[in-house]
């Protein structure tokens, strides 16, 4: 066969044929599937042959201790503290409370609380010997506020009521039988006079 040139005139051969050549081609066989190669396990360096990483790294954490907070903490005062919040009633009686906060109703004998606060969906029915109380809400019965009794705008206190400092705001109201205490007498829960 003669040459043929391509486009830019260079010579070319012409392709042969298996016929042209004599050779029969192989068949195509599809290669056998190959495993795939697992990596060795990395083996460990001899001591003398490691060189030391120049980078520090940081010390392991120390073993693990009982929980301890960091926080300063809580003083005997935050830990008794009871809520009762809006929507429920209790009653009984209540010892020892530090504070004690009402949203809800309240119908008790409260004894040794230092400060309490009623909120305006608050309502406290009973008798109450406490430090402090801050009154939003409603309070019906016998009360006795050794420090302050301070009625706000939307409060109402009725009952038999006596007190070491008392502040009405505007709007506050109050009635029964209201009584102040000399600094150097208290009332029992019934409002008779007895000596600090």
């Amino acid at each position: 066969m003669s040459d043929s040139s391509d486009d830019l005139g260079i010579p070319m051969k012409p392709a042969r044929t298996p016929a042209q050549s004599g050779n029969v081609a192989p068949l195509p066989r599809t290669p056998a599937p190959v495993p795939p190669r697992v990596p060795d396990p990395p083996r460990p360096m001899p001591e003398a042959a490691r060189v030391p990483d120049p980078t520090p790294r940081p010390a392991p954490p120390p073993p693990a201790m009982p929980a301890v907070s960091s926080a300063p903490r809580l003083s005997d005062s935050d830990v008794r503290k009871l809520i009762v919040g809006r929507e429920i009633s209790l009653s009984g009686e209540i010892n020892s409370c530090d504070k004690l906060i009402v949203e809800g109703s309240v119908e008790a004998n409260l004894q040794n609380c230092r400060d309490v606060d009623i909120a305006e969906s608050g309502l406290f029915k009973g008798s109450a010997t406490v430090e402090d109380i801050e009154v939003r809400g409603r309070f019906e019965g016998n009360l006795i506020a050794r420090k302050r009794l301070l009625v706000r705008s939307t409060g109402h206190v009725a009952g038999s009521i006596r007190y070491g400092e008392i502040e009405v705001e505007r709007g506050g109201q109050i009635s029964g039988d209201i009584q102040a205490a000399q600094p150097n007498e208290q009332f029992d829960i019934h409002g008779s006079r007895a000596a600090y």
